[in-house]
């Protein structure tokens, strides 16, 4: 895949071969008995007159309570009231108050109530599942949903269709599937009940189950979609592809299904769509081309169909179909033209075309892409050497939450120190300080930018309060260690900083590095050198590998740091640590 659009149609693609909990490929005609129980709990009583009575009385406290918006102290009035009279009206209505506030305990013991009180009441049934749903109840709704399953006949197929949607926001997976398959027991020939199972599997990732309700359910209904889709769905979900040979088996497998399926009905988009998007989870570029050109020469205004070929244009970097595409999603109604005109800046950007990308990343007013799309704008001006403009862009940007307004001030900082303007780029950091003082992306970048600065005092004040904000915070404890090694100060410090840096993070090739360089700094040559080759071969970076070559010259082995270098220099020639290193040692004519 481009390094530029990482994944790009994958992530652009929603609900592309994910088993969701809210999936309803079909919506029910008509309210599921789930929610028809929530409406049943809205509504109002005609209370009972008894007279001047206490009970008269807590009735009224209770609604001028709730006149007055006091709703709580309404619920616990209505709810003792109901408890001693057990009144079925004003069970009824301690229930609606209860549900209205939001306690769901409440409401689910008045419910109880009312079952009792009125066991032959079809709206009791249906309130009591409504709320033993919302405290994830799942056991106990078995008989009374059985009950009302069987007491709807002409619903059957929809209440089937919307239980995963009802349930699976209250309980856990595991629960729901037995749940569901024991409510689909009496109805073997019901193609909705086999399916309801196969969803309610696929999400407690019992595959097996799943895979073969759904396949009853096609068997019974050869011709239904969604049964379908949801099968393909099953078959790519992230868990059952997580090696190569796993995804291309599957891969092969959903789409021989759909064109099968596509040779008896060869006019339905959804499907077609749907293979398409299998071939592009498979990484099978032009057979996923071939299904969206005919999808996009039998719809040629459809807009989800123009921006799915657009994606993968940009994947197979088509640059010039990619850029005639999005151009047209501009002037049709597509709802995310955001994101179309990141991908747009994005384009131009990788067309080498920086000038016309800023009128498109400048287009982008809002969404996930906004503050991508400023960003990228950011860097391309102080690319190309105008930082001043860079840096007034970004302070020109408006950040709707907190993390926003944080990410502007790390960016406009990393340019800033970029471009060698460290007491600026700390300046803009400390001022963000003032604001919110723990935040520790904050206090990470500015302690680094105060070492940067030539304050080194002020970087150990700051990450020494990271430390005590996060203990467990690995890189706080390097940054701190590594600066104190490279000083060459306060080296069992430094040692037992690192130390715990790596117990932290263990494997991290970085905090290898340091550990190694403190090791160094110590005159502890051999163990020096063993941990710095683990970290270089871990990862070949040049500031290790400037780190490894001292060592090894110090060491006495001149021609293995000179190798070390060389290397690292042909593949990284303008580090400046590196380039460091080897003047130091090499100008000695040694």
């Amino acid at each position: 895949m481009s390094a530029k659009f990482p994944a790009v149609l994958l992530l652009a693609l929603p609900g592309f071969v994910a088993v969701a909990q809210e999936t309803e490929p079909v919506a029910p005609s008509s309210p599921s008995a789930i929610e028809q129980a929530e409406a049943v709990a809205q509504r109002k009583e005609e209370l009972p007159d008894w007279g001047a009575t206490p009970q008269t009385f807590q009735i009224l406290l209770g609604e001028m309570l709730l006149r007055e918006g006091d709703t709580l102290r309404a619920a616990a009035i209505y709810a003792d009231l109901a408890r001693n009279s057990r009144d079925l009206a004003v069970t009824r209505r301690a229930l609606e108050i209860a549900g209205a506030v939001g306690d769901s305990s409440l409401a689910l013991e008045l419910a109880r109530q009312w079952r009792e009180l009125e066991p032959g009441s079809q709206e009791a049934n249906l309130a009591l599942l409504s709320f033993l749903a919302a405290n994830g109840e799942v056991e106990e709704m078995a008989a009374p949903f059985a009950r009302l399953l069987a007491a709807m006949p002409e619903r059957l197929a929809d209440n089937f269709l919307a239980l995963n949607r009802s349930l699976s926001r209250h309980a856990v997976p595991q629960a729901v599937l037995g749940l569901v398959q024991q409510l689909a027991q009496p109805y073997p020939k019901l193609p909705e009940a086999h399916y309801a199972v196969a969803q309610a599997a696929a999400i407690a990732e019992d595959f097996k189950t799943a895979l073969a309700s759904v396949q009853r359910a096609r068997s019974l209904r050869p011709d239904w979609t969604a049964a379908l889709l949801l099968e393909t769905q099953i078959l790519l979900h992230p868990t059952q592809t997580g090696t190569e040979a796993a995804r291309d088996k599957a891969t092969t497998t959903a789409a021989t299904l759909l064109k099968q399926w596509l040779k008896r009905h060869p006019n339905v988009t959804e499907v077609r769509m749907a293979l398409a998007r299998i071939y592009l989870f498979g990484q099978r570029y032009p057979e996923a081309r071939a299904q969206f050109d005919l999808l996009l020469k039998k719809s040629p205004d459809a807009p989800d169909i123009i921006y799915s070929v657009a994606m993968l244009a940009l994947q197979e970097k088509d640059y010039g179909m990619a850029r005639r595409l999005l151009t047209r999603l501009t002037k049709l109604p597509f709802a995310d033209q955001n994101n179309v005109r990141y991908f747009l800046g994005m384009l131009e950007m990788e067309s080498g075309h920086p000038d016309a990308a800023r009128p498109h990343f400048e287009a982008v007013d809002g969404g996930p892409q906004y503050l991508l799309a400023r960003s990228r704008l950011a860097q391309n001006l102080a690319q190309a050497g105008k930082v001043e403009e860079a840096v007034a862009f970004l302070r020109n940007s408006h950040a709707q939450t907190a993390p926003d307004k944080i990410r502007l001030t790390l960016l406009e900082a990393q340019l800033l120190n970029d471009a060698a303007r460290h007491a600026e780029a700390y300046a803009t950091l400390e001022a963000a300080l003032q604001e919110t003082p723990e935040v520790s992306e904050l206090l990470y970048d500015a302690a680094l930018t105060a070492e940067r600065s030539g304050k080194p005092e002020v970087m150990e004040t700051h990450l020494k309060k990271l430390i005590e904000l996060e203990p467990e915070n690995a890189h706080a404890y390097n940054a701190l260690g590594y600066s104190l090694a490279d000083r060459n100060l306060r080296l069992p410090e430094a040692h037992a900083l690192i130390a715990r840096a790596v117990q932290l993070a263990p494997g991290d090739p970085f905090i290898m590095d340091s550990l190694g360089w403190v090791l160094y700094r110590q005159g502890k040559l051999e163990e020096a050198q063993k941990t710095l080759q683990q970290a270089y071969q871990i990862k070949p970076d040049p500031e290790i590998a400037a780190h490894l070559g001292e060592v090894r010259w110090v060491q006495g082995d001149r021609e293995a740091a000179r190798r070390i270098w060389q290397k690292a220099a042909a593949e990284t020639p303008g580090n400046a640590t590196l380039q460091t290193a080897i003047r130091k040692f090499t100008a000695q004519g040694q």
